[in-house]
């Protein structure tokens, strides 16, 4: 059985991220362009033949004047008035100056913005009654935040409502973005039913399909469902076979314990596959696969109990189809510390995985564990999840209001 560590080193250093670029171009049709970008990741370096600014510009309503001029009050003639939008059409000569805007272009002649404030204009004429303290006041250069040719927008970044603005005022038109991984998603099992049917004695509602589904669209990428799998080999083999060989990444849920009807290990033998994971000292979740194949597909045996595989997805399979993406960094798992709001218990024998809800309170984070049995059968509890609460092999006890490590999620 491989420690937590030892089974993350494994899993990432086995992830290699997808080479296939896809072209967004903004004429494209169907969804506006920002719909279609969003939450893709960057996979190459972007640059504009922009300078930003463009020009020199105003950053505030007043007058573009030349500092010379209003080391002291005075009062300027106007020669112009300059709208956003509207190149300038005179030059400032000494004792002038131009009604400018915010955005608007600075005039020849003129290298300092005097704001409006500190103005009073009476017809053709402001007076200065406050002057500025440097050349150069509230004035904007062309090229201060990037020149042309530098880079923009750095390969392996989420395209976000910041990046998305940059690509629309750099004038982008085509982004390539990586392919989004193909993720297949099966329950194994004869003794699930889907929501839709009539429950029987013995039956279990297939709930992992639908929250593993969830999980797996949160990370942008494209969900295949295959639905339940029956515990008969051959058939298990041949959805298991199907899936390998259209995604980049299959998540099963139950069948890698050790029961009668336990399958998913042998059959991915059968299909060439290197097991490099079967057991993990982690609880909830200690039967877990994770193989790999030669089309270099990755497969992963979740345990079947909801919380087991919502905890082990969380931990292992998330950070790994977020590298798998592109995504250039926070793909690995992020641990902070918090206090916890209640006593926290572990045998110890392995490393403990407590479900609950993180918070800031009074500037640090809380930790306030899910209420409820915490076996890995619950579902229920795992409600409003935002965190996973760590505790250490050998760890047995941490009392409220000690520091406890936790996994956000």
């Amino acid at each position: 059985m491989l420690s937590v560590q030892e089974a993350e080193k494994l899993i990432f250093d086995a992830v290699q991220v997808i080479q296939d670029v896809e072209v967004v171009k903004l004429e494209d049709g169907g969804d506006s362009f920002a719909v279609r970008i969003r939450d893709r990741i960057l996979a190459a370096s972007i640059s504009s033949q922009l300078d930003f600014p463009h020009w020199d510009n105003s950053a505030m309503d007043g007058y573009a004047v030349r500092f010379e001029d209003v080391k002291t009050p005075v009062t300027l003639d106007i020669i112009e008035e300059i709208p956003a939008g509207s190149p300038p059409q005179k030059t400032i000569q000494s004792g002038q100056a131009a009604r400018i805007l915010t955005g608007s272009m600075l005039p020849q002649g003129a290298d300092t913005i005097v704001m409006q404030e500190n103005t009073t204009r009476q017809g053709d004429r402001v007076s200065i009654l406050m002057p500025p303290r440097d050349r150069g006041a509230f004035v904007r250069y062309q090229g201060t935040y990037c020149k042309a040719g530098d880079p923009l927008l750095s390969p392996g970044l989420v395209l976000k409502a910041p990046e998305i603005a940059i690509l629309a005022a750099a004038q982008c038109l085509e982004v390539p973005v990586f392919r989004r991984p193909r993720v297949a998603i099966l329950s194994t099992g004869s003794e699930l039913v889907s929501p839709n049917q009539p429950l029987q004695p013995g039956q279990i509602v297939d709930s992992n399909q639908y929250g593993l589904e969830a999980l797996v669209a949160e990370l942008g990428a494209q969900v295949i469902s295959l639905g339940i799998v029956q515990d008969d080999p051959k058939v298990l083999e041949d959805a298991i076979a199907h899936a390998i060989e259209s995604a980049d990444v299959v998540i099963s849920s139950g069948g890698v314990s050790v029961g009668d009807y336990d399958y998913v290990d042998r059959i991915l033998e059968k299909l060439g596959a290197t097991i490099q994971v079967r057991a993990i000292a982690i609880k909830p979740g200690k039967p877990l696969t994770f193989a790999t194949f030669p089309n270099a597909a990755l497969y992963f045996g979740l345990p079947g109990n909801p919380a087991s595989a919502f905890v082990t997805f969380w931990r292992f399979a998330k950070p790994a189809i977020q590298k798998l993406s592109g995504l250039a960094q926070g793909w690995e798992p992020k641990f902070l510390t918090a206090t916890t709001t209640h006593d926290l218990k572990s045998d110890g024998k392995r490393e403990l995985y407590l479900w609950g809800s993180v918070s800031i309170e009074q500037g640090g984070f809380q930790f306030t564990p899910a209420g409820g049995s915490r076996l890995s059968g619950n579902l229920i509890h795992l409600a409003g999840t935002n965190a996973l609460g760590v505790m250490a092999i050998g760890e047995t006890a941490i009392n409220a209001g000690e520091a406890v490590k936790f996994l956000l999620i």
